[in-house]
């Protein structure tokens, strides 16, 4: 029996995780022999915890999305989704669907207002229908307040020196004088939390929230200095800890972690490995002949903890790994040095941009059947050389 596991990332604006993974497993079965009972294909969306998690949890989840009225990072109306297992027990809420920069993008960023007060919406929805585990992803954010606007969702208040309400968004943060925590929700501090982080900087400084994402987020010189001060005057009030600030990953989606790792001491995990986790990936690698996987663009960054990265990183030594993308951007060296056995370009000639994106799951399912044919090829001349030994 040969198994072969198939764990892509989407291939972004053009196909989503399942959609590339039913080309490649379309182009496996074609180029190994459909016929050959002896293949046994294991297929899944990934996602490393931002863009495109969500849509992958639900596919492996077999569930349909739990809708929600909801409002984005500045206050709009909006349609918010998240995830519940087929137990109840669990929800995986992807913070971009309330705090997402993409969906801001159509009027002048407003990076010291910008709230994650939706995220805490999708959260008690989630409680509120009996879950036990919240598991947030926190990729592609507009937000840098520190999961404030979280946590007032969930029922705390947060005051200046006059006993004002302190008004939403990062740029408040540097007068926030009195932090009241009576008033959280009594499901929210007994149910767990996770969350997946895909970047390892503190909460501020140089390499902080504020300094380093916020001009992403629209954030100016200015801006920076303010949302960086407010970050600090939240951690000093959230955590007795003077170098609470300081740890790995709290500067993830404008340092929303600090809430929920001051407040509730939550886990922070990189994106990948708990997505992993969450659809059981893990234990079909472990068993895998041959492994299929890729993104849209395959680069330096899809080596530093991204889907690629931790497929290589996670199977058995000598499982060989295919990467299938729109572009390869590394040289043979690298590629070698990622662990990968070989990285191929989907775009076979000369392509406009929009013309590639219309024909990515064809080019993809005919590169992934030369692949498999070629591997079927070579897996047989090894056999034949064997058994004349």
């Amino acid at each position: 029996m040969t198994r072969i596991v198939i764990a892509p990332d989407s291939f972004k604006g053009s196909l989503s995780a399942r959609e590339a993974a039913q080309a490649i497993a379309a182009g496996v079965r074609a180029g190994w022999g459909a016929a050959d009972a002896d293949l046994v294909i294991d297929s899944f969306a990934f996602a490393d915890g931002g863009e495109g998690t969500l849509d992958a949890v639900l596919d492996q989840w077999q569930v349909e999305p739990i809708r929600v009225k909801n409002t984005d990072a500045i206050g709009r109306p909006c349609e918010a989704q998240y995830a519940i297992s087929a137990d109840g027990q669990t929800a995986l809420i992807e913070a971009a669907q309330a705090n997402g920069l993409p969906a801001v993008s159509d009027v002048a960023l407003r990076p010291l207002e910008a709230t994650t007060a939706g995220v805490g919406t999708l959260a008690l929805d989630a409680l509120a229908r009996g879950v036990h585990r919240i598991v947030l992803t926190l990729g592609g954010s507009a937000t840098t307040d520190g999961g404030v606007g979280l946590l007032r969702a969930l029922g705390a208040r947060f005051f200046d020196a006059a006993g004002n309400t302190l008004p939403e968004g990062g740029g408040a943060l540097q007068h926030l004088a009195t932090v009241d925590l009576s008033g959280l929700d009594e499901r929210a501090l007994a149910a767990e939390w996770v969350a997946a982080v895909d970047v390892t900087n503190p909460l501020a400084g140089p390499q902080g929230a504020a300094a380093v994402f916020g001009p992403q987020k629209g954030a100016n010189a200015s801006d920076i200095r303010q949302l960086d001060a407010g970050l600090r005057r939240a951690a000093a009030l959230l955590s007795a800890d003077d170098t609470f600030g300081e740890r790995p990953g709290l500067g993830a989606a404008g340092g929303l972690p600090l809430a929920l790792v001051s407040v509730r001491a939550a886990e922070l995990q990189p994106g990948a490995q708990l997505v992993a986790q969450i659809i059981g990936l893990d234990s079909s690698l472990a068993r895998a002949d041959l492994v299929f996987t890729g993104e849209g663009r395959l680069d330096a960054q899809s080596l530093d903890g991204k889907v690629i990265d931790y497929v290589t990183r996670t199977v058995d030594v000598g499982t060989p790994v295919i990467a299938l993308a729109g572009s390869v951007e590394l040289d043979a060296a690298a590629v070698r040095r990622s662990g990968l056995t070989a990285a191929l370009s989907i775009a076979g000639g000369p392509a406009t941009l929009d013309q590639l994106r219309d024909t990515a799951a064809q080019r993809l399912r005919e590169t992934a059947a030369q692949a498999a044919a070629l591997l079927r090829a070579g897996r047989g001349a090894l056999i034949r050389t064997s058994d004349a030994a």
